[in-house]
């Protein structure tokens, strides 16, 4: 059979195609001998990318494998380099433990200003994933430009620029803590220059805000910010952190009455504080100005505390339970948790859904929400439950 020369230069094309396919396979299948066990390791110690990270890749050499990324698990890397051993396959560690050595000891920070704008990625154009409030602790990871890399109490892992965190070397963040506090507690206000509220106001100031204590003056605290700015706050409006701390009840009644001084709150995505909440921000707020640190998504809630209900027997639930929606699981696809809101009794929760208000699940309220009774999963009950992700505050010393 003759071959036409564009009959040749096809056939030739093909069989440079099937070799490059050929080609890419063996790379992949050379690839696949270690990712693996990239996949164990990273299932195994950071199987939540918000609260832990292990960004680690491996790059295919004539040698082995050279391991690039970082991570906040010195264990997590340590478990890789034995699994890689024990396989016999040579590697080159270039993974950067965090914290970074370019932060020269200021692995602590403060977040300084009411409420900060944590984000995904070190940019203002990136998605709000959640917020830290003044006088939030916090660990300090990495510097990219003007942004650093944190972690908050709850574990939760983003990124905030340097208007939003004060950082500081261990000694400097222990005299901090160490030091006497104040905790605001009205919904919003300011602080201000002197000690009278006709004088320069300094800052805004929400519920839950933690500033150092220096003095007392005319009705008000003089309390000095993470970055050294002085001002005074109404005595009115806040109280001594350990006198709060001291005072707080952990109770079904208390949960209720904090809900209800934020409601209108308009709803804000990834918002934590009271200048607006997403649904879990919402009952983490709640928790948070009655003393307790939970975790910071509903998919991470709903993990915590104890099961109250999942069959819509509402008479089950009591002030303070914890209402999960969103869609259940199939035969091919996993539980999505989607909403959460509070039980607060006669039928009712409250959640922040276009704004913060109040639901009925009862079919002949004029409040009642079809729509949410329609995707509801379960209850839980996290108030006064011990469990992993729950912090006291009067138990454990974060601030």
């Amino acid at each position: 059979m003759k071959f036409t020369l564009k009959q040749t230069f096809w056939s030739l094309a093909m069989v440079l195609a099937i070799a490059s396919c050929k080609n890419t396979s063996e790379e992949k299948t050379k690839d696949n001998k270690i990712d693996p066990i990239l996949s164990a390791v990273k299932e195994e110690y950071a199987p939540d990318k918000r609260v832990a990270l292990f960004d680690v890749e491996a790059v295919s050499t004539n040698e082995g494998y050279v391991l690039k990324g970082n991570s906040n698990l010195p264990d997590a890397v340590e478990s890789l380099e034995e699994k890689l051993k024990a396989e016999n396959i040579n590697f080159i560690d270039s993974i950067e433990l965090l914290p970074s050595a370019d932060l020269e000891g200021k692995t602590k920070g403060i977040i300084k200003i009411s409420a900060a704008n944590l984000r995904g990625a070190p940019k203002h154009s990136a998605e709000l994933v959640t917020q830290g409030t003044l006088g939030m602790p916090v660990n300090n990871y990495k510097k990219e430009g003007s942004w650093y890399l944190i972690q908050t109490p709850d574990k939760y892992i983003a990124w905030v620029d340097y208007g939003g965190v004060e950082p500081m070397d261990k000694e400097t963040f222990a005299a901090w803590k160490a030091s006497e506090k104040i905790i605001y507690t009205k919904t919003s206000g300011s602080s201000y220059a002197e000690a009278n509220q006709d004088s320069q106001v300094i800052s805004d100031i929400v519920a839950g805000n933690i500033l150092r204590l220096e003095d007392e003056e005319n009705g008000f605290y003089k309390v000095t910010y993470p970055d050294g700015r002085t001002a005074f706050v109404s005595q009115e409006e806040a109280t001594p952190y350990q006198e709060w701390m001291e005072a707080l009840p952990h109770t079904k009644e208390g949960l209720v009455a904090t809900s209800k001084t934020l409601m209108g709150l308009p709803y804000l995505w990834g918002g934590t504080s009271p200048k607006g909440v997403d649904c879990s921000g919402f009952t983490k707020t709640i928790y948070f100005l009655n003393g307790m640190v939970i975790p910071r998504d509903a998919s991470q809630q709903i993990h915590e505390g104890i099961l109250v209900d999942d069959s819509k027997d509402f008479s089950k639930l009591q002030p303070g339970d914890l209402l999960f929606f969103g869609k259940k699981a199939t035969e091919t696809s996993k539980e999505r948790v989607i909403h959460v809101g509070m039980w607060i009794g006669n039928n009712e929760f409250i959640h922040s859904a276009g704004r913060v208000h109040i639901s009925s699940v009862d079919k002949n309220a004029e409040n009642f929400d079809e729509y949410n009774l329609n995707r509801y999963l379960r209850t839980k009950r996290i108030l006064n439950e011990n469990s992993e992700g729950l912090i006291y505050l009067d138990k454990k010393d974060i601030f």
